[in-house]
């Protein structure tokens, strides 16, 4: 029996969840000092933000539905609607996460099919400008309440 080709939805199959969770936990290790990412996030609940990450990711490559189980339908735009991401913080986000892979020991073909992923949905999640012409609200970063 042939295995599955390597892609997002296969990844969980060919890595378990360690992998995933050692990439969200060299991404979080950075968060809290970041000038850009950090005020986005509640201090007091950086460990939620890394495991809700970790859950996303895992069930959205084919893992078990943790993700689904606790939070129900990702809602990704809804829920990240109360910040401000523009694409600086687009930009920081997808920097932190490219570093992490090789700090989480992620070798360049799994991480050739996760990163065009996450790059897609941090782009996805983009809703603010800082130029008034594209319409986009202007508001400033808030915590997580």
């Amino acid at each position: 029996m042939d295995a599955k080709p390597l892609t997002v939805e296969t990844l969980h199959q060919h890595l378990g969840d360690g992998p995933f969770v050692a990439l969200v936990d060299a991404f979080y290790a950075s968060i809290p000092n970041d000038p850009i990412l950090g005020p986005m996030y509640d201090p007091n609940d950086l460990e939620g933000a890394r495991r809700r990450l970790a859950d996303f990711l895992i069930f959205r490559c084919g893992g078990p539905p943790r993700y689904i189980e606790t939070r129900g339908h990702p809602m990704l735009r809804g829920r990240h609607s109360p910040f401000a991401i523009d694409v600086a913080a687009r930009d920081r986000w997808v920097e932190l996460m490219r570093g992490a892979f090789p700090a989480a020991g992620w070798s360049s073909e799994a991480e050739a099919v996760l990163r065009p992923f996450l790059e897609s949905v941090a782009t996805f999640l983009i809703n603010r400008s800082s130029d008034p012409a594209l319409g986009l609200p202007l508001t400033e970063p808030r915590r997580n309440a």
